[in-house]
């Protein structure tokens, strides 16, 4: 971070006569979210802002720290979450429940308006507007200038409009996810009913190819339709998202150009008729704290000392040997899936780190997890080319390893992103939400290999995992090599000088939160 603070100082100082904005930032109740907003705040601080980062006390408790040089001008507002039947005591976020129980979430997470009302309310009682020469911390006793939000927040525009503050939405998934959801009018002009209505991209979406390539499979479609239906909250996601974008002023994407396909920015500018800005890839700063990809769960220093066991391992393997597996903390895994995987890997012959989750939550201070999850001598016969762990695993540390060549991933946009920092090829298995067209996208690049999966319900076998990792791991076959070439050109193209070309994209964002304050 300190680095990419030098890097934009000029940038810094050219703004500085419109004097320090103050921004509240508030995600969605998902650590693959509280992260890349957390990641956002960070940079905004870096260029002489106040960040005000709104969840709830334990998500608050479970974040990375904020580098200390940043720490004044970004600060934590913690709003109790309201008890619901049914929510499990404690649950402030989806990694603390159940795929069934995240409606009742949202249920809670709605409960949060009266609250951030007052909180928005006492803000803006001050006044006050930013000066020249202002200090970024002075800026915390006036009115906020904007208020950043996810996809959720439809209930937050209303309350903000009563303040005059403007509000803008940040979507942690691609460019091409934003186009193909696709703003309401669209939808009501072209609707989308059956599930098979949303397996290919929509009309609007610019043809031919990469068009035509990049699909949903039918049992993934079938998760993005569920979207559109009532959940337990009463209101659809689908519903959620055109309310909170059609009052919000910008829409920023954690995405960029280079890494998508064809004018996909442009065509979201037409299509939501405001603003559309890349943030970048925000890739997380430091790999020894708070790297924790979207299958972490907030964890502290201490739960990296707990997986240091994972690094003592990669640390005695042969260089680019090792396939990295993670599916996330949300990927709704069966003991059939688990075990069909481990077998895969096995039949593979690749030496592998696999970060699995315990289906009941918790975390392992060992190597190995309990015998039933896996399948019967799976960890004898694996013994010695292969590591699991059960705990927390520290992601970008693992990617950085040198012994690790290829990353098996669900292709949560989180996990992809991080990998394309070090230019690893991937194997992928995607499950629900946009990983199906984030691993089209990827395989268009040339960068992956697709697990073969039955389309109606997305069933996989052994087999066809061990032909995947086959592919991606050896290096000495034509494929191999150009995989490896691929993902290396595609980390020099996007990634680059990440506080350089990266960095661009949020003074560029800085930029236009200076232009569209709601007074001006």
């Amino acid at each position: 971070m300190a680095g990419e603070q030098q890097h934009h100082q000029q940038e810094q100082e050219a703004t500085a006569g419109a004097g320090p904005l103050h921004l509240v930032v508030f995600p969605w109740l998902a650590f693959g979210h509280l992260i890349p907003f957390l990641e956002l705040s960070k940079r905004l601080a870096a260029r002489g802002h106040a960040v005000t980062f709104v969840s709830t006390p334990r998500n608050v408790s479970r974040l990375p720290p904020v580098p200390a040089a940043l720490s004044g001008r970004v600060r934590t507002v913690a709003l109790p979450l309201p008890a619901v039947d049914g929510l499990p005591e404690g649950a402030e976020s989806t990694a603390d429940v159940p795929p069934d129980k995240v409606g009742l979430l949202k249920t809670a997470f709605d409960g949060l308006a009266a609250p951030f009302a007052d909180f928005l309310a006492a803000a803006c009682a001050a006044g006050g507007s930013r000066r020249d020469g202002e200090d970024p911390v002075a800026a915390f006793a006036r009115s906020p200038d904007w208020i950043v939000v996810d996809f959720a927040h439809y209930w937050i525009c209303p309350i903000a409009e009563k303040h005059e503050v403007a509000c803008a939405m940040f979507q942690i998934a691609t460019a091409t996810m934003a186009a193909y959801f696709g703003p309401r009018q669209e939808n009501a002009d072209h609707p989308r009913v059956t599930v098979e209505d949303f397996m290919p991209m929509p009309r609007w979406f610019p043809s031919p190819a990469p068009a035509a390539s990049l699909a949903f499979r039918r049992h993934e479609a079938a998760w993005i339709a569920a979207a559109t239906q009532l959940n337990a909250s009463g209101v659809a996601d689908s519903e959620r998202f055109w309310r909170t974008e059609q009052r919000c002023r910008l829409l920023f994407i954690r995405s960029c150009p280079e890494v998508e396909p064809g004018r996909v920015f442009p065509l979201l500018a037409e299509l939501y008729r405001k603003p559309v800005l890349p943030t970048g890839l925000l890739l997380p700063d430091d790999r020894r704290d708070g790297d924790d990809g979207d299958h972490g769960n907030g964890s502290t220093h201490e739960a990296a000392a707990r997986s240091s066991g994972a690094l003592q391992w990669l640390d005695e393997q042969p260089s680019g040997s090792v396939l990295y597996v993670a599916l996330g903390s949300e990927a709704p895994l069966t003991p059939a899936s688990v075990h069909e995987l481990a077998l895969g890997l096995e039949l593979s012959g690749a030496r592998f780190l696999w970060a699995l989750r315990l289906p009941s939550g918790g975390a392992s201070t060992t190597m190995l997890p309990p015998s039933p999850l896996l399948p019967d001598g799976f960890e004898a016969r694996t013994r010695g080319r292969g590591a699991v762990c059960t705990g927390w695993v520290p992601q970008m540390r693992v990617l950085a390893h040198a012994a690790v060549g290829a990353f098996l991933t669900h292709c949560g946009w989180g996990s992809v992103v991080e990998s394309l920092r070090f230019g690893h090829p991937l194997v992928m298995l995607p499950f629900i939400v946009d990983q199906g067209l984030i691993a089209r996208i990827m395989a268009e690049r040339g960068v992956g290999v697709e697990v073969a999966r039955r389309d109606d319900d997305g069933w996989f076998g052994r087999d066809d995992v061990a032909e995947a990792v086959r592919r991606v791991m050896v290096v000495e076959g034509e494929e191999g090599k150009m995989l490896a070439l691929n993902a290396r050109k595609l980390r020099e193209e996007v990634v680059g000088d990440d506080a350089g070309r990266q960095g661009r994209y949020v003074d560029e964002l800085v930029n236009c939160l200076q232009r569209h304050c709601f007074t001006e």
